[in-house]
């Protein structure tokens, strides 16, 4: 008889800092068959986050100091890719992202829809509440995206992902910057090494508990995903190599 195995075949991965008032709320909406399939890092939180994550009855991976949301990532996807995990879905621990929506990222990655799963607010009305200056310029962004990039993305500034293991174990994600920088340069990546990206509808809700950029931070990515695409296409056209798209520093499973 063969040994039952410890892997999990979908791992939820939590992004938390400063979320002690809103992550229970949010782990207890994660459908009951995958409570068990979560990680979460704690990002050098200075509030009660990791007593929260503990309560849960989750064991905490810890930053001692906050390193910023993509350090964050990378450490959630090193710890899922070394699980075994054959599909990866990162939810949001602020309430903006309905955790009812995780089946779609599941059934998207097991039919192979994608390697990359984004979670768009702009698919079957689902976006609550977004200012018109953020919505306008989130539009703006995806359709440069899509112009140079050759995608067809609804939305390009998504914070609810799913992945397959194939790609995460493939593009050199640790490359990319520590802070919301990560985001796009995942994106850029998954067409650079040839991987297919497709989106699925969520509910995105703004509440006042969340940690979301202000106009001046929502003008200074928007400049930041520019010029990612132009390193992009400098690089595609080898004008200029840039450093996340060359193939070292991947995961070693």
């Amino acid at each position: 008889m063969k040994a039952k195995s410890n892997k999990s075949e979908v791992v939820i991965v939590i992004p938390a800092y400063n979320s002690e008032r809103t992550l229970k709320r949010i782990y207890e909406k994660i459908p009951k068959e995958y409570k068990n399939k979560v990680i979460i890092v704690d990002d050098g939180s200075k509030d009660k986050t990791v007593k929260v994550i503990k309560s849960l009855g989750v064991k905490p991976i810890v930053h001692k100091k906050n390193l910023g949301y993509g350090a964050n990532q990378k450490t959630l996807y090193t710890h899922a890719l070394k699980s075994g995990a054959k599909y990866i879905i990162m939810l949001h621990p602020d309430g903006q992202y309905n955790p009812k929506d995780l089946p779609k990222f599941i059934n998207a990655l097991k039919s192979q829809k994608g390697d990359l799963i984004l979670g768009s607010r702009f698919l079957n009305k689902g976006d609550k509440g977004t200012p018109k200056y953020k919505a306008l310029s989130i539009r703006m962004i995806t359709l440069l995206f899509n112009l140079i990039l050759g995608t067809k993305l609804t939305e390009a500034n998504t914070g609810y992902r799913g992945f397959t293991k194939e790609l995460l174990s493939s593009v050199p994600f640790l490359k990319n910057g520590n802070g919301y920088i990560f985001d796009p340069q995942i994106i850029i990546q998954a067409v650079y090494f040839g991987f297919n990206i497709s989106d699925v509808p969520v509910t995105k809700e703004y509440n006042a508990e969340a940690i979301s950029p202000n106009f001046k931070k929502s003008f200074e990515h928007g400049i930041e995903n520019i010029r990612l695409l132009l390193e992009y296409t400098l690089h595609k056209w080898n004008i200029q190599k840039t450093d996340f798209l060359t193939s070292e520093r991947r995961i070693d499973l």
